[in-house]
This record gives structure tokens, sequence and C-alpha cells, in this order.
């Protein structure tokens, strides 16, 4: 049938033919107006209709027969919107229509719409539509209703898919999820109580012909409605303090699309001229029903909010790894040189793991329980992991783009830039500074006190032959920047769990926490959690990842491994220590020492653009933006280079005390 000329097509009507022949005689007529222009196509299939009084007849007979055998409200109450108001559910649901095929044999008028119009361009030539080509298309579809134009018969159905709407959108508020977030007082309960009974008199309104009353319980509706929009949208400033959940946002979103459909009907039924409302609402429809057979869509819109719950959970953290005076910097120094002393320890930890033959997986999970407890104690002890930094600072980094559009605020964005790179500088030195002389001064009382080095020869030759530049291990190094970031998003999710279960007043009100610990301790016990819990989740995620990734990539046959620049250095000082001073003669162990620097890079380098691409993903930077920030960079850099290396000198102090003013 697609091959038949339209003139052909168009005298066929499948007038007295089955359902799905009906149907599929109306997809044969879009798919030729797409076939070239579709504006043009289109206008040309509304001008035969004008002079072809044959044709017009057939057209409008399969019209009358399809409006008698849809489900005509369907289109307009649920087209675009999910059935469940639940993400999962609503991934799967797309995930279905994507593998199996829509039947055009079907009185779902929502369904046949999507099967009609499911080309990505469908929405540009209907919106190029004219005011005139509106007009000739409206007659020739009104003249399908039986009780004709003048009547306006269509509006029944209108204000059919308005009360179903009003039910949806009452019922969605007033569940517990929303509504408890939205404060759950009188306006609540009269805003979306009032919604259906509302529905329902304008509806009582339309049926009586009452013009007066009817524009009155319409004006009340609208107020309703954007008194329920409103509310919903404040239900996100309790999920910012709160924590934040994808079902409930989804839910939010749902409820607020809802309304402006609402409106849109509104729109439609009350207006004289319904031509331009009538084409704006077939618009939405088109682009929302595309964008529920997204897959991509969905989990754009949902990464979006991934990203600001990730972001803004990391950002409290990554505040406390930007050094900003030379105090500061200096103490970031010896917290990352405690941190490396730890991880001289981690070092010898792991070859005696080594050492013991386990299995893959039990080797990796007890290497991973080794980083695991080595970064849990180094956050105990208040110091730091240099690596660790990236994926915590670039959510605070990004909360200073609150206004791109702002040259101040993009000055003070570069200065934040040269503070975090200060500080990765300085928490790599401080690691590296301590974790080499450390496990040398080690293996050198080893030698000492016990005749040999704490690790055989053996594995100090396999330490330098795979830590070597000349491998992969610029290539391993970037996989364990990606790693490091994943378990920040690890810690942002735990965090947002926490804070959304409300874990930390459980702990301190919590009868039998009280009874157990006592009201002081149990306040101490929950505040500590509250403080700890982003830097707990992301310390043992890191260690397990860090420890069963090689082993689990080995399972499915992929040489993986992880090259972390403090754990490397340490190994490769071990190695030294056991080889003596011949392994300074050896080109293998300055390889070695060489793939330290592009170690550390790669590490930093790798977690920090994807937190910050995070980051900058959930604050909607523009693209344009993003080139100004960059520029405002370049030109920090080539101006004050040193800036993002060395700390700022203290500010002189006048003869008062005083900083001097500026």
């Amino acid at each position: 049938m697609s091959d038949l000329p339209i003139d052909t097509l168009l005298r066929s009507t499948p007038v007295g033919a089955s359902r799905p022949e009906r149907h599929l005689w109306f997809i044969e007529v879009l798919r030729w107006v797409r076939q070239g222009d579709p504006l043009t196509g289109a206008r040309y299939v509304i001008r035969r209709l004008e002079d072809d009084a044959g044709m017009r007849a057939g057209v409008i007979a399969v019209l009358r027969e399809c409006a008698a055998d849809l489900h005509l409200s369907s289109l307009l109450a649920d087209h675009g919107f999910a059935p469940r108001p639940a993400l999962f559910s609503e991934l799967g649901e797309r995930l279905r229509r994507r593998v199996l095929p829509a039947s055009p044999d079907t009185r779902d008028l929502s369904e046949l719409f999507g099967l009609l119009f499911d080309v990505g361009t469908d929405a540009h030539w209907i919106e190029a539509l004219d005011a005139s080509d509106l007009q000739r298309l409206a007659t020739v579809c009104a003249e399908a209703w039986p009780q004709g134009p003048a009547q306006r018969p269509w509006r029944a159905v209108f204000m059919s898919a308005l009360s179903i709407l009003a039910s949806q959108v009452r019922a969605a508020g007033l569940t517990p999820e929303l509504r408890l977030r939205m404060g759950d007082g009188p306006e609540v309960v009269q805003s979306f109580g009032q919604l259906a009974r509302a529905a329902e008199d304008l509806h009582d309104a339309l049926e009586a012909g009452e013009p007066l009353r009817l524009r009155q319980q319409a004006q009340y509706l609208r107020a309703l409605i954007d008194s329920c929009a409103r509310l919903a949208e404040s239900v996100h400033a309790h999920l910012e303090a709160y924590g934040v959940s994808v079902d409930v946002v989804f839910q939010i979103d749902q409820l607020r699309a809802r309304c402006l459909r609402m409106e849109q009907l509104l729109s439609c039924m009350l207006t004289d001229t319904p031509q331009h409302e009538l084409k704006a609402l077939v618009l939405a429809l088109v682009q929302q029903g595309q964008a529920r057979r997204s897959v991509r869509a969905l989990l754009t819109q949902q990464y979006s909010l991934l990203a600001r719950l990730v972001a803004e959970r990391s950002a409290e953290t990554g505040e406390h790894y930007i050094t900003r005076t030379r105090p500061e910097y200096l103490d970031m120094l010896r917290r990352a040189a405690g941190g490396g002393l730890v991880i001289a320890g981690t070092t010898f930890g792991k070859f005696f793991l080594t050492a013991l033959g386990l299995s893959a997986f039990w080797a990796g999970f007890a290497a991973g329980v080794n980083y695991a407890l080595s970064f849990v104690l180094i956050q105990l002890l208040h110091w730091t992991v240099a690596t660790k930094q990236p994926a915590m600072t670039a959510p605070a980094l990004a909360a200073k783009l609150a206004d791109t559009r702002n040259d101040q605020a993009i000055e003070g964005f570069v200065d934040e830039v040269a503070h975090l790179i200060r500080s990765q500088m300085a928490g790599i030195v401080g690691n590296l500074a301590m974790v080499a002389p450390v496990v040398l001064g080690v293996q050198a009382l080893a030698w000492w006190g016990l005749g040999r080095p704490l690790i055989d020869v053996a594995q100090a030759d396999y330490v330098t032959h795979s830590l070597t530049l000349l491998g992969p291990t610029a290539l391993f190094a970037a996989f364990t920047g990606v790693l490091l970031f994943g378990s920040s998003l690890i810690a942002g999710w735990v965090e947002n769990w926490f804070v959304w279960h409300r874990l930390d007043s459980a702990l301190q009100w919590h009868p039998r926490a009280r009874a157990v610990l006592g009201p002081e301790r149990a306040a101490r016990w929950a505040h500590w959690w509250r403080h700890h819990i982003s830097g707990l989740a992301a310390n043992v995620s890191l260690g397990l990842i860090l420890g069963l990734t090689p082993s689990v990539a080995g399972f499915f046959g992929l040489p993986l491994e992880v090259r972390h620049v403090t754990l490397s250095t340490g190994q490769i000082a071990a190695a030294l220590g056991t080889l003596g001073s011949a392994a300074l003669h050896d080109p293998d162990f300055w390889w070695c020492v060489a793939a330290i620097p592009v170690t550390g890079l790669l590490n930093v380098g790798v977690s920090f653009a994807l937190a910050l691409r995070v980051a900058v993903r959930s604050r909607g930077v523009r693209v344009k933006d993003r080139a100004r920030i960059a520029r405002a960079l370049g030109r920090r850099l080539w101006r004050a280079p040193g800036s993002f290396f060395l700390p700022p000198k203290e500010p002189r102090q006048d003869v008062g005390g005083a900083p001097p003013s500026s």
C-alpha cells in the first residue's frame, strides 16, 4: 500500500473495513507525507480533500468510524505519562516498547497516536502549519462528528480527559511521599482535595450551557492547578535538605506534566478559536510521546538528577580537601604525609597477602580489605590520600558555578581551580614524600635485624616488570581513575540514602538506642555517623573495588589491573629495598620511576574530569559558558602560572595588626 500514489490512497479509503485496516491506512498516508518535504505533503493532502468531494467524503467516513471505535480520552489523559509512578517500572516499560512492536489493532487512541507520529521530525512540520492550514484541517475533522461542528461535541471528550487528569493529580498529590514533603497543611489538602470536585463543577457548567458560571469554574480550576504545581515544585527544596529519591522526583515530574496538560485542555475548551491551542496540544502530545519512547531521554533526565544528588552530597566533603591559604596548604602536606605513612604499611600488607597464595577471589578480597582498612584508618586519623581528593573536590568546585554569566563569578571559579590544583599537588607530594622513605627504612631495618628484606627477589622483579611505563601502566592508571570516581558516586549515594531515611535521627532518638547508649552518647554517635558516613562509604568501597576488580576482571578473561600512585610508589620503593643499589643501574627500575608521575596524573585527572562533568551537568552549565571558563583559565595560566602550584603569600599586616584595605 505504501507504494500507491497519494491520490489513489485518498480515493481507496477503507470505509467499513476492519479496525487494523483503517489504522494502517492512516499510517500509510502519513508515511507518504514524510517522503519528501512533510509540510508540502501535508498541505497537498489538505488541498486535495478540499478540491475532491469524493475523497473528502471517504476520509470523513473513515474518521467517523474511528471516532466511534476508539477510546478518545486516553490520548488526552494518558499519552506521554507513565502508568505507574516508579522510575524502574517506567524504564522496563520503555525497554519493552523498544523491543516489542505495537499492534495497530487497538482501541486505545494513545497507542495509535504513537504509531502515527513515530518519527522525530513530526513536531517540526506540524509546528510549521499556518493558521490557514489549521482552519482547513479543522473543518475536515469537525465534519467527522455526527452532531456537527457548531455544537463542538469534542469538548465532551476533553472534559472527560480533564476529569481523569484531575483525579490522577489529586491521587498523586495526596500520597504520603509527596503530601508530607509539601507540609501536609490545609493548602495541600484543599488544593489537591478540591481538584476533582472543581473539574466536576466545570463539567456541570458546561452541560448547563452557562457561560458566566463556566468562566468562573474554569478560573477556580486554573487557580487550583497552579497551586498544585507550585506545591509539587516545593518538594525539591525538601529533597535538597533531606535527601533525594529518584522515584519521588519522577512522581513530581509526572504530576507537573499532568497539570500542564490540564491547562492545555482548558485553553482548548474555552477559546472561541481553538485552532492554535489545538495545534499546541498536538505538538505537546507528539513531543511527549516521542520522549516517552526514548530510553535515553529517561536515563538522561535521571542522570542529571543523580548528578545533582552526588554533587550536592560530595561538595560538603570536598570543601575539606581544598586549601586556600599557606597554613592550610602546609596542613594538607602534613595530613598527606600521615596518609603516606599508613600506605607504607598497606604496601607490606599487600606483599604479605600475595605470599599466602590464596585463590584469585580471596586474594582480591583480602587485598580489598587491606586497602579499605588503611583508607578508613587514614580518615579516622584525619589524614588524607591524594587520589581520593579529586572525586570529592570537583562537586565543591562546580558549586561555584551558580552564576556563569558573571565575569566576577568566573574569576572566582578560576581562583578555586588554582586552589584545587595546589591542594592536589600538596596531597600527592605529601603522600609520596612519606611512603617511599618509610618503605625503604623498613626494608633497611629488616636487612639489619633479620638479614633479609621483607619481600623476596621474585616479588621485587615482578614489581619492576609490571609497573614499568613501557607496559600498560598508563591504561591501568586511567582505569583506576574511573574506579576512584566510582567510589565517590557510591559515597554520594550512601550519604543520600542515610539522610533520606533519617538514620541520624533514628540513632539519636530511638528508644532502644537511648537506653543502651544514653541520650548524650546517642546524640554524639548520631552526629559522628552523619559526619563520617560519606567518607566511610568512599573508603570502604574504594578499597574493595581496588582489591576485587583484578580478580573479577580475570574471571571474565580481562587482564585489568589497578595502578594507584601512592601504592605503586610504595611497591617500587620496596623493590628497591630488596634489589639494593644494583637496581639503580637497571633501566627497568627507572622506567618504573618514570611511571609514577604518569600514574598520579592519570589517577587524579581522570577522576577529577569525570566528577567535574557530573557536577557541571548537575548545575546545567551551558556550552558557551564552558568556553568562557576555559578562556579564563588560559589567561590565568599565562599570567600567573605559579598560582597553580605554590600557596599564596600571607597578606602583610599594618602597624595595628589589621590586614591592609583593598
